[in-house]
This record gives C-alpha cells, sequence and structure tokens, in this order.
C-alpha cells in the first residue's frame, strides 16, 4: 500500500531531523540545509508536485509542507548553535593555561613593543644630541591648532579627526591630535638653541583598521637654532633612519604640505625589496609659529619632523595589522 503525501512527507521530517542530529560540525550541518531545504531537495520536489493535487488535498498539504520546512529550519539553527558553543569551549579549552603549573616559575614580564620601539627612538635621538620632552594629553584648542598657524576655521583643521572634550566653551578643550603642542611649549619656556624629540599619546577620530588607530603613538623632533637649513632636516632623518634600522636604508623626501612647516616634506625609507615605504612628515619651522611662541623669526630658524611610533614598531617587524599591536594577545606579545 502506498503511502500518502502527508505520510511521506512524515517520514522525511523524521529523517531529515534524525541526520540533523547526528551532524558533528557546522559546516556538516550546512550541507544539510543545502540537502534538506534546497531547489534539488525531496522537500522541494513534493512541493512542485502540488500543483497536479486537487484544490483541497493542496490546501492541506501545502500547509504541511509549510510547517516541516519552519520545523526543519528550526532544527538546523539550534543544531548550528549547538556546535558553535562546543567548537568554541572546546578552543578555550585548548588554550586556556593552568596557573598552578607555573607557580614560582612565571616568566618575567617585558615592555610592549610600543614602548620598546619608543625607549629605541628616544635613544637613538638622545645620541644625535636631542632631549626628550613631554606635556599634556588633554589640551586647549590654542596650543594644539592656533599656536601652529591653524586659526579658528582654518581649512587645515580638517586633516586631524579631533575629538574635542565637554569642558570650557565648546571646541575649546580637546584630546591633543598629535604632539606638536609639546613643541610649542617647549619653545615659549626654553630659550633657543631647542633640540626635543616629544614622544607621547596621540587621539583622532579614526575607524581602527590594518594601517590606523584612534589612539596612537607618535614621536615629534624640533629644532631651533641659527643658521639651521633644510640639508640639516634631511641629514637628521637619514642619520636616524640609518640607526634604526641599519646602513643600508636611504631616505627621500617628498614636497608636501603642513600648515605649520615651509616647506614642508612627507619622508620615505628605502626596503630590502628596492620600493619606498612613507614613514612621516617634516619640513622647516613657519615664521609664523616662532611668532606664536615669541620668538623672532629674523633671529632664528629650524626644522620640526614627526611620525608614529606604532607605525614604526609595524615596519621594522614586518606587522601586516597594526591592530595587533593593541589586542593584547599573549601569544603575539610573547614573540617580542
Amino acid at each position: 500500500m502506498t503511502n500518502s503525501p502527508i505520510d511521506a512527507l512524515v517520514d522525511l521530517a523524521s529523517e531529515a531531523a534524525q541526520m540533523i542530529a547526528q551532524a558533528q560540525t557546522q559546516a556538516a550541518v550546512t550541507q544539510l540545509d543545502t540537502e534538506l531545504l534546497g531547489k534539488g531537495s525531496k522537500l522541494a520536489a513534493m512541493k512542485a508536485q502540488l500543483k497536479d493535487a486537487t484544490p483541497e488535498d493542496r490546501k492541506t498539504l501545502g500547509q504541511a509542507l509549510n510547517a516541516t520546512k519552519a520545523q526543519l529550519e528550526e532544527l538546523i539553527a539550534v543544531r548550528k548553535s549547538e556546535l558553535a558553543a562546543a567548537e568554541q569551549e572546546a578552543r578555550l579549552a585548548e588554550e586556556q593555561m593552568d596557573l598552578a603549573e607555573v607557580v614560582g616559575e612565571f616568566p618575567t614580564g617585558h615592555h610592549h613593543l610600543i614602548t620598546q620601539t619608543r625607549e629605541l627612538l628616544e635613544d637613538a635621538f638622545v645620541g644625535l644630541g636631542f632631549t626628550v620632552a613631554e606635556g599634556p594629553e588633554v589640551e586647549t584648542d590654542w596650543f594644539n591648532f592656533e599656536a601652529l598657524n591653524m586659526p579658528e576655521g582654518h581649512p587645515a583643521r580638517s586633516m586631524w579627526d579631533t575629538l574635542y572634550l565637554e569642558a570650557g566653551e565648546p571646541e575649546t578643550i580637546l584630546l591633543r591630535t598629535h604632539t606638536s603642542p609639546v613643541q610649542v611649549r617647549t619653545m615659549m619656556n626654553h630659550k633657543p638653541p631647542i633640540y626635543v624629540v616629544a614622544p607621547g599619546r596621540t587621539f583622532r577620530r579614526d575607524t581602527a583598521d590594518a594601517t590606523h588607530l584612534p589612539v596612537f603613538n607618535q614621536i615629534e623632533g624640533l629644532v631651533i637654532d641659527r643658521n639651521i637649513t633644510f640639508a640639516n632636516l634631511a641629514g637628521t632623518i637619514e642619520a636616524f633612519v640609518k640607526l634604526l634600522f641599519g646602513e643600508d636604508r636611504t631616505t627621500r623626501l617628498r614636497p608636501s604640505f603642513f600648515p605649520f612647516t615651509e616647506p614642508s616634506a612627507e619622508f620615505d625609507m628605502s626596503t630590502p625589496q628596492g620600493d619606498w615605504v612613507e614613514l612621516g612628515g617634516c619640513g622647516m619651522v613657519h615664521p609664523n609659529v616662532l611668532t606664536a611662541c615669541g620668538l623672532d623669526p629674523e633671529e632664528w630658524g629650524g626644522f620640526a619632523f614627526g611620525f608614529g611610533i606604532d607605525r614604526m614598531a609595524s615596519q621594522r617587524h614586518g606587522l601586516s595589522d597594526i591592530r595587533e599591536l593593541v589586542t593584547n594577545d599573549i601569544r603575539f606579545l610573547s614573540q617580542f
């Protein structure tokens, strides 16, 4: 005796439910999803046969088909969720550390790669005759922009995605977008000659990706003295690149624009593959900046440069994604 379509559908649903329950991986469940609910499935074939049924049978069978499809979709979703949880639990169990086994033998920690790179840069510049200067991370609009030849409404301000704080008058207190305010404070509080580098954290409204972070570390250099030329700037950049990366590296300068330097340039470093990689920006300190800081541009001149410490660390160690520096994965950090 031939089973009715409803009986056949019940048998199909029972068999399918058993197959889903026995699936051991998410990939297997995905494959069953295609086999049981796809265009080539038995369920799809039964649905196609509805056109040959009587109106009454078409209604009854159609409702049963829809109910069966919904049932199988739910079973598939539940099984996928179960397997995903089990796979995550197994992965965590594999990666967990048994601290009871390392009591008394836990390895001594070390500085983060960013800190290591910062200290390396500081040592290199101190060796070139610079001193290290620091300043506040929360700054005023005047130190961050106006003193650097960017008055209110200046279009160059759009180059920095600024994070303003709800303090004081609107858009007057901010998280510094670069460490240039440290240069301003140094020029205002110390008489030339000035040879300083300013490392520190900076903040911009950036979306984190392989080459950008919203909170990143920067180092800037400033020289103010008599008879300073662009050649002094180029020689300083060449010297510290060779110190950090080796004598086989060289640098080049490309024309650029920064409101606080004139002329301005981007500086690149050669790679072992014969390519060039951009490191940062530089230029001769703009006379307006000197004037804002109380220095006579007819007597004093100088240059400034800056680049990202995080990016420098990535270049030195061949990292493809700068976000690795802030994910705090012990397996990554323990390599350095």
